[in-house]
């Protein structure tokens, strides 16, 4: 008997993760521009989750008319060759020797070729219209990782040790070292739920190019989580 491995990635216990770091930042931090990324994560989330079956009336309908333009295309070519072989063999003198038959062997590769071109382009439209809408969900998720790293990035532990002197162009910080703590944390924490918002993406998809984007995206919400734990590692105690 056999049984799955590992329960796929569900939507809702991520949503409920976020709901719930949203809840914590609106109840530390209800002024910050960080509960506002939080927010759009959720919207993100639910796009995610209902933009298949939002779309899946039209792959349905790109697979049938791409399924029937290719049965076209395969009879037109067919009937195509049987009539130009059946002239070429009713002409025996048009055929009389071998260099007569490489215009009808040039015109029947020609033929075949782009036939077989058109119908990979045909077959494979349905998966690329579903690739494009994945990759620009993606997109907007590689986007919503830098602008959580743009919050952070003003947070600097430096500015809480008793010896650092300001300058003019220093950026005023009116955190406390707890609160700053805090703030950094909730950034990681939403850097890898953003990563778990692409895993979704993927999880229905075995397309090479969605995998390597998330992957990708996964390897950098990695990345900047671990830049924040630098950050707290050296905050004053």
């Amino acid at each position: 008997m056999t049984h799955e491995l590992h329960e796929p990635l569900e939507a809702d216990p991520v949503r409920q993760t976020v709901q719930r770091l949203h809840d914590r930042i609106a109840a530390r931090f209800p002024q910050r521009g960080l509960r506002k990324v939080a927010t759009d994560l959720l919207t993100m989330i639910d796009k995610v989750e209902t933009g298949p079956k939002a779309n899946q009336g039209r792959i349905r309908m790109a697979r049938l008319t791409s399924r029937v333009l290719i049965g076209a295309i395969l009879v037109a070519t067919g009937v195509a060759l049987v009539l130009g072989f059946r002239d070429a063999l009713k002409d025996d003198a048009g055929l009389s020797s071998s260099l007569d038959w490489l215009p009808l062997i040039e015109t029947t590769v020609n033929d075949i070729v782009f036939a077989a071109l058109a119908v990979y382009f045909l077959f494979s439209f349905p998966e690329r219209l579903q690739r494009g809408r994945t990759l620009a969900l993606l997109h907007q998720l590689r986007s919503m990782a830098h602008i959580i790293d743009m919050h952070q990035l003003t947070k600097d532990p430096e500015q809480l040790r008793e010896s650092f002197v300001p300058t003019s162009a220093s950026h005023p910080l009116d955190m406390t070292r707890d609160e700053m703590e805090r703030y950094l944390d909730y950034c990681s924490e939403m850097l890898s739920l953003v990563g778990k918002t692409a895993a979704l993406c993927a999880e229905e998809s075995r397309d090479a190019v969605v995998l390597d984007t998330v992957s990708t995206i996964e390897s950098l919400t990695t990345g900047m989580s671990r830049k924040i734990w630098q950050k707290i590692s050296v905050l004053p105690r």
